[in-house]
């Protein structure tokens, strides 16, 4: 009987640590980079201040939409669209992790992935 239970607990030990493949595999952050005409506006993804153009941040993925606001003293802030796609190391999980695996990488936005990871805006001025 004991040793049932340790190969029962082996078994989801392993299942477990296999699971959420693509969140393992490739994150759940994508870097992207921002440039704007002209330099120097402030980049903010939920409200949040990232950095400043040039640059390159890091953005967490998510199933939902996602967008950056550029603004600058001046300038009419703009607003853009972050694109996505799927990301294929998720299949795995039907494979491997299954439900679980794949509910993982849904709920850490690993099923898609930033393309692309560059985006150039123009402001215009006020």
């Amino acid at each position: 009987i004991m040793k049932n239970k340790l190969t029962i607990l082996l078994s989801m030990s392993i299942a477990l640590s296999t699971t959420s493949c693509a969140s393992i595999i490739t994150g759940t952050k994508d870097k992207i980079t921002f440039n704007t005409t002209p330099e120097g506006a402030k980049v903010f993804h939920k409200g949040v201040e990232k950095c400043t153009t040039p640059c390159t941040t890091e953005i967490s993925r998510s199933l939902g939409k996602q967008t950056v606001t550029f603004a600058k003293e001046g300038f009419i802030s703009n607003e853009v669209k972050l694109t996505k796609n799927f990301n294929a190391v998720s299949l795995v999980n039907i494979l491997i992790g299954g439900v679980i695996g794949i509910g993982i990488d849904a709920a850490t936005g690993s099923l898609t992935k930033y393309s692309p990871k560059a985006y150039t805006v123009e402001l215009k001025t006020k």
